[in-house]
């Protein structure tokens, strides 16, 4: 696993042992990339693992991360991937659940790109979790929101989320959906602001 461009290309990121976490691979992670473009300002690792996508970031020109991750091992190995690197004051490391960690991350806004590639095991969970958690007011009006998913479970949002769906793309069993913010002034703070209807659906490319 390696950092693929950027000021920190061709690195290599240590991982935990074990199957503690599944990073992104370095295909998918090039493709996410190559679609969001050039980056800036504070991004956030939802379910970081490894913290590849928060590093990856780090590297084409964010100047902070923040990850999430619950694992105390996998915190442990961002930290010494950041110190390895040399951007440990670049980055926090939040030890919780996302779900635990809504104050957090909200205290830490608003973010130019929030993106999370999470188990697909517990996708279901994961889903319920992210619609409730998180809410457009927490980007910047030009931020970006990318979800990564098992091809054929993508993360569904309706209008009134306050993001509008940029593109969705497919490599194997991987996919992403990306999201533009696009929030009304009156939705900002609203608790409403992730809510879905059945009718909302993404066609996949």
């Amino acid at each position: 696993m390696r950092i693929i461009a950027g000021t920190h290309r061709g690195r290599k990121l240590e991982a935990p042992e074990g199957e503690i976490t599944r990073p992104t691979s370095d295909r998918v992670k090039e493709a996410w990339f190559n679609i969001i473009g050039p980056m800036e300002g504070r991004v956030l690792d939802l379910y970081a693992g490894t913290g590849a996508l928060g590093f990856e970031a780090l590297s084409r020109g964010c100047d902070h991360a923040v990850f999430v991750e619950r694992d105390r091992k996998a915190c442990k190995m961002i930290q010494h991937n950041a110190r390895r690197l040399g951007v440990l004051d670049q980055i926090t490391v939040i030890e919780n659940s996302v779900e635990n960690s809504r104050k957090r991350i909200e205290r830490d806004s608003p973010y130019q790109f929030i993106l999370t590639d999470p188990p697909w095991t517990v996708w279901e969970e994961v889903e319920r979790t992210l619609k409730r958690i998180l809410k457009s007011s927490l980007l910047k009006p030009d931020g970006m929101l990318v979800v990564g998913a098992e091809k054929g479970t993508p993360l569904v949002l309706g209008e009134a989320s306050g993001f509008s769906e940029s593109k969705q793309r497919s490599w194997g069993r991987a996919s992403a959906s990306f999201f533009v913010s696009n929030t009304p002034s009156e939705l900002v703070n609203s608790d409403d602001a992730w809510n879905v209807t059945e009718e909302d659906t993404l066609e996949s490319i």
